[in-house]
């Protein structure tokens, strides 16, 4: 299981239990949505606030750093590498403005000719503001590239590193309980929140079957030492082509036998069926952090763009 070992997204991390994971998942929810949203059409300020919090908070919950290292590093190098490469780019305004109609200097030359020469006129900054932030040679950071790579680089890693955390400390039966009780009002409504949900845990369960068979498929090819430079593209594409019917049998397999599972069990539908989800309970650490998410967003409402 080394490709489940070594997921970067989609991991949960069963021991050691931290804070994070004591959370009522409705709550990490929540917060999870207020790092995807509260970015959008946001300061570079705000930007950069929410994903310093994302690595105070995964320091602050005591997870061990073999479980993030790899991936917030890697995470890290991309949003550095995106910034790097377009704050050095060209903004789009480079075109120089010139006065269409310049105001004439008259000056009298010695044999009394009139000469007529632009007027240049040199007024004093009335402001510190320097449009150029800075300049080496050819390589030029204006304020609008360098807001550029702030947003993208940002936008990378909180989009990206706020997910593998709520799915690291979050369980997939959690996900689906909050999921349901947030749902349940539109049962008033005749929407199948019981099939919605059941249907999302049966998929999260069975994300880590496909990879498991993916991986026994490519130890077995490793296995029989094959050379792929001496195949040729016609017979390696056959190989794959049988390797791929293969997945697809063993996958039909697995969700047969799950199915036949659940019937044994007596599961039928899940109107005759008890459908049993984990009991969630508002703590007063969850209220506490609520009340800092909804301030949040209060904050956010207020400043609008400005930060």
């Amino acid at each position: 299981m080394d490709i489940l070992r070594s997921l970067p997204i989609g991991l949960y991390l069963e021991q050691p239990i931290t804070w994070l994971h004591r959370l009522d998942p409705r709550i990490k929810l929540f917060g999870l949505l207020t790092f995807l949203l509260s970015p959008i059409q946001a300061g570079g300020v705000w930007r950069i606030a929410i994903a310093v919090l994302l690595i105070v908070l995964t320091l602050a919950s005591q997870i061990p750093m073999r479980v993030w290292k790899q991936q917030m590093g890697i995470l890290l190098l991309l949003a550095f590498m995106t910034l790097a490469i377009a704050t050095i780019s060209p903004d789009g305004f480079n075109a120089t403005v010139q006065p269409r109609r310049p105001m004439p200097e008259v000056n009298v030359a010695p044999d009394k000719t009139i000469v007529t020469s632009p007027l240049t006129i040199k007024l004093p900054q009335p402001t510190p503001y320097s449009y150029v932030v800075w300049k080496a040679g050819s390589i030029t950071v204006t304020r609008k590239s360098l807001d550029l790579g702030v947003r993208v680089c940002t936008l990378i890693f909180t989009y990206l590193y706020a997910p593998t955390l709520f799915l690291l400390v979050t369980a997939p039966e959690e996900i689906t309980a909050a999921i349901a009780s947030i749902c349940s009002p539109l049962k008033s409504l005749k929407v199948p929140v019981t099939e919605i949900v059941l249907t999302l845990t049966l998929a999260l369960r069975f994300v880590p079957l496909v990879l498991e068979e993916v991986q026994n498929l490519v130890r077995a090819m490793r296995t029989r030492s094959i050379n792929w430079k001496r195949l040729g593209f016609k017979r390696t594409t056959q190989i794959w082509l049988i390797l791929a019917e293969r997945l697809i049998d063993n996958l039909f397999i697995r969700a047969e036998q799950t199915a036949s599972a659940m019937q044994v069990r007596g599961f039928t539908t899940p109107n005759t069926h008890v459908m049993v989800w984990n009991p969630l309970k508002l703590l007063p650490r969850d209220i506490i952090l609520l009340l800092i998410l909804i301030g949040m967003w209060g904050v956010r409402i207020w400043l609008g763009n400005e930060i």
